[in-house]
């Protein structure tokens, strides 16, 4: 098991993006349980972890939402100061990523056009040498399974790397509010060396969605409007 820890904490603390996949439902800004947001503050990213995070809130997607049963789960959220259709579109425009998220290495759409439900895409991220583990690359193919425009999406896929799989469900939602959009995450990881040690996995997972909102966020106020709606 010595291996496997060295193998999960090798890749996720290089991978600030904790192996994503994306989704719906919101609850509106200010209700029980969340948390309001100043709009365009720096690093504004709230998290949150057991119970909030339990199956019966999970985020979803035209009805669907993560494995209800992973043991490493977690759910963050940030309000973004731009339009929905800039976030929309800086989040779903996959090939782009590695201009914005720098542990990204490259992405390569499986199919072409807007993304759509069956829609899948590979990327890869560099995972440099650990005292137990060699120079790797994880590659990880994401498939996704409900999408609804402007609103929410999810997909799936294996992350695969050397002495390392971990399977994903991701969901991300996004809601119009005052000043921006809200946007909701969250993520669950199944497979041996995650559930090795549960507690280091799910630590990785939370700062690695958070690190995913903080780039999301910046990049998207950062994008000038082109006017268009979603």
């Amino acid at each position: 098991m010595p291996r496997a820890r060295a193998a999960l904490s090798a890749v996720l603390l290089t991978v600030p993006l904790a192996l994503g996949l994306i989704g719906s439902a919101a609850t509106p800004v200010g209700a029980a349980g969340s948390a309001v947001i100043p709009v365009g503050a720096a690093g504004s990213v709230t998290s949150r972890s057991a119970p909030d995070s339990a199956p019966d809130s999970a985020l979803t997607c035209r009805g669907q939402g993560v494995d209800p049963d992973a043991l490493v789960r977690h759910r963050t959220e940030t309000v973004i100061a731009a339009p929905l259709a800039t976030v929309w579109r800086v989040q779903t425009d996959v090939e782009r990523w590695p201009s914005w998220q720098t542990p990204v290495e490259s992405v390569r759409r499986l199919d072409h056009g807007p993304l759509r439900t069956g829609s899948a895409f590979r990327w890869t991220m560099p995972v440099p040498p650990h005292p137990s583990t060699p120079a790797t690359s994880l590659e990880i193919t994401s498939t996704v399974r409900q999408i609804e425009r402007g609103r929410c999406i999810r997909w799936t896929g294996p992350a695969i790397g050397e002495g390392l799989r971990i399977d994903g469900i991701h969901v991300w939602t996004f809601t119009q509010v005052r000043g921006g959009v809200l946007v909701r995450t969250e993520e669950t990881h199944t497979g041996a060396e995650v559930e090795a040690d549960v507690p280091v996995a799910t630590r990785l997972l939370r700062e690695g969605l958070e690190a995913w909102l903080r780039d999301l966020k910046q990049a998207a106020e950062a994008r000038p409007p082109r006017g268009d709606a979603t």
